[in-house]
């Protein structure tokens, strides 16, 4: 087996695209804005918003993780999405993509990662998944995404 972690390429659009659909937990709408960012990072190299990394393994991209940084801090960094192929799941991927997201933002000189989810029930693997690897619950807004759908925000701080 021969995986990695690298940087996104042109050609991994399409392999993110499907994945993205593919995975049952997203509303179509949360697909749109996940290939807005995919694409802002393709079309614009010299971006500083999003930086988008896959796990390829064998040569096929089997997740990623766009990560960045919270606009108007000096040290905060998102964890806009990671988002392993169906089917893949429970294997390390997500954690190994967590990690590689954690040693970016620690080259960064960045203070805290932040994870931000939602409280429906289907996204109860994410959140143990967080709890999991580090990350416990930092936030909290109810009602936020929908009533009864809580703003769940997860984070790690690291110190510097």
């Amino acid at each position: 087996m021969n995986a990695n972690i690298r940087q996104l390429k042109k050609e991994d659009r399409a392999s993110l695209e499907a994945m993205l659909s593919d995975t049952t937990v997203f509303y179509p709408e949360e697909t749109v804005v996940a290939l807005e960012l995919i694409d802002i990072a393709l079309g614009n190299p010299d971006q500083t918003d999003y930086y988008i990394y896959v796990y390829e393994e064998d040569g096929l991209v089997l997740g990623y993780h766009c990560t960045g940084k919270r606009p108007l801090t000096d040290g905060t960094y998102d964890l806009y999405w990671i988002v392993v192929a169906p089917g893949t799941t429970g294997k390390g991927i997500g954690s190994k993509l967590l990690v590689h997201a954690e040693s970016f933002v620690k080259s960064e000189n960045g203070r805290w990662l932040l994870a931000e989810t939602s409280s429906r029930d289907i996204y109860e693997p994410t959140r143990s998944f967080y709890l999991k690897n580090g990350y416990p619950l930092v936030s909290s807004i109810p009602d936020f995404y929908a009533v009864g759908d809580a703003l769940m925000i997860y984070g790690k701080k690291f110190i510097n």
